[in-house]
């Protein structure tokens, strides 16, 4: 434990909140305020991450410690850590929300590993900072699950995201009304410590682009230096050029995050534009979601209930409103606005392309035509969805299976797929007409069918965090029992093989968990 390298640039480059007391405040001309974790009464391990550890240097040896237990419980301090939290800004359902700021989340410094990376560490649920407004800081049991498994299940399904490290609980209760229907009631307290090489949002941009002292300038430049370094030219200042190039990247990574997204069937939930990171990784798993049965317009957040603002079907388009704020924030430093617009439509069209790629690999084609042969076999194919309702990850899990158009046997692979039993004639009409186009296509494909197979099973995966197995492991956990954690850790870790011993996890949602709160209606409370 004591060999982590500390390297905390950010506070070492950036100006400091000028008043030192812990209470909820404004903060102008400053990135940052020092604050020191809340002491725990009695934490208690609940999980850690083997590979999260490695990237820092940590055996398993350091993870089972009792230092390992206090410092990422927030107890106690390791030398070269310097406890912070950030200040930013955002958009919050379309609306500006003013200073946010890391409310519920202390930077613990950043390390250099062996391999020369930099990861920030970050405590989440560890106490009250000035950005806290009306709220204790503090995170339950329930939203940490939540967090530290789809962080992990995330980063091997291979879509960009921020890594969990371990799972504590405190002994202590928090309060929380989970559905915000009058109803509050105590929960157990926990923290979990996140990893990212950078925790920048694109709100911190915003909120010092509202401010007269230079601290955007002086923040972009700070960000490209250290998250960005393959972008500097030896001996030269960072220039006009040198920012749209770097604006170019995080459109490009903030897409490739999207079509990962898509590609697994995730709903973040709360896109806020403080909950976009500026190396398009996913972060702050809140409300989120998988999409089960196939809906573009389902979102998990009951917040977004009435206008499905952060739905399925919409993450794309958010992403490139929310990358319109980034470049509005960082206008002053380009003053034209003709290269920024290319950029941003750039990324409509980059979008496009990645999903059209990533669609027809669902499907095992090698390459996407020229012509609208693909899209017509994907909407055919949406169109039955709409229809009859299936089970997205199922279904393309299944159809790696298939050999044939002959409509009885593909309804006998597919049907596991299927919620309901009974399929009417319009499904049955759509899904004959799919399977005909289908079939039509992958003969002109140059792939021999074991070729697709391991092509398919490459980008669908089978095991993925379903709301209601994440659910059923709070609930035991909630009781002292953290076996399905585990469980559901060790399963998610090779997503795309098949893996019998797991087979129980790679299960339809059942009907008790249609309406269920935690499987089908989370809020942003946790």
């Amino acid at each position: 434990m004591n060999t982590l390298n500390f390297d905390n640039q950010f506070v070492k480059q950036l100006p400091v909140d000028k008043v030192e007391e812990n209470y909820p405040r404004q903060v102008q001309g400053a990135c940052y305020s020092w604050v020191k974790p809340k002491h725990m009464q009695a934490p208690a391990m609940v999980a850690y991450s083997t590979e999260a550890a490695e990237l820092l240097g940590l055996t398993e040896q350091d993870c089972e410690s009792s230092s390992f237990l206090n410092v990422f419980s927030g107890n106690e301090q390791l030398d070269g850590m310097q406890a912070y939290a950030s200040c930013y800004g955002g958009h919050q359902f379309g609306n500006w929300a003013g200073q946010l700021g890391d409310g519920r989340a202390i930077n613990l410094g950043d390390i250099i590993n062996q391999q020369g990376e930099r990861w920030a560490l970050q405590l989440k649920g560890a106490g009250p900072t000035p950005y806290s407004r009306t709220a204790d800081g503090l995170a339950v049991l329930r939203s940490s699950i939540r967090e530290f498994l789809c962080s992990e299940a995330m980063y091997h399904l291979g879509v960009p995201t921020t890594r969990a490290l371990s799972l504590v609980t405190t002994g202590e209760e928090v309060v929380r009304d989970v559905m915000y229907d009058g109803n509050p009631a105590p929960e157990l307290g926990a923290v979990v410590c996140r990893l990212a090489p950078s925790f920048t949002r694109f709100g911190h941009f915003q909120y010092y682009a509202q401010q007269e002292s230079g601290l955007l300038k002086q923040f972009v430049d700070y960000t490209i230096s250290t998250d960005f370094p393959h972008l500097l030219k030896a001996g030269a200042e960072l220039d006009k050029q040198t920012y749209l190039t770097w604006f170019q990247e995080v459109c490009d990574t903030t897409c490739d995050m999207i079509v990962g997204w898509m590609r697994v069937g995730f709903v973040h939930g709360v896109m806020n534009t403080d909950n976009m990171s500026i190396l398009g990784l996913t972060i702050d798993y809140g409300p989120y979601g998988w999409l089960e049965s196939y809906d573009p317009n389902w979102t998990p957040n009951t917040t977004d209930s009435q206008h499905h603002r952060y739905a399925f079907g919409q993450q794309a388009q958010i992403a490139h409103w929310n990358l319109y704020q980034l470049a509005n924030a960082i206008y002053s430093l380009i003053d034209e606005v003709e290269p920024l617009e290319k950029i941003l439509n750039g990324y409509a069209e980059k979008h496009q392309c990645q999903w059209n790629l990533m669609m027809v690999q669902k499907l095992g084609f090698s390459k996407v035509l020229g012509d609208d042969a693909d899209n017509d076999v994907v909407q055919t194919l949406f169109a039955f969805f709409a229809e009859h309702e299936t089970d997205m990850t199922l279904f393309f899990r299944q159809l790696i299976q298939l050999k044939t158009a002959d409509f009885s046997q593909a309804i006998e692979l597919l049907s596991v797929s299927f919620y309901a039993e009974i399929m009417n004639e319009k499904a049955t009409a759509l899904l004959k007409e799919w399977l005909t186009k289908y079939h039509q296509r992958t003969t002109a494909d140059p792939t021999t069918q074991e070729q697709r197979q391991t092509l398919m099973q490459r980008v669908n995966p089978k095991y993925v965090l379903r709301n209601y197995l994440a659910q059923q492991a709070i609930e035991k956990a909630e009781q002292g029992h953290y076996a399905m954690v585990h469980e559901l850790m060790s399963a998610l870790k090779n997503p795309y093989d098949e893996q019998p011993q797991y087979e129980h996890l790679a299960q339809k949602r059942p009907d008790w968990a249609k309406h269920k709160v935690g499987c089908s209606m989370l809020s942003c409370s946790s």
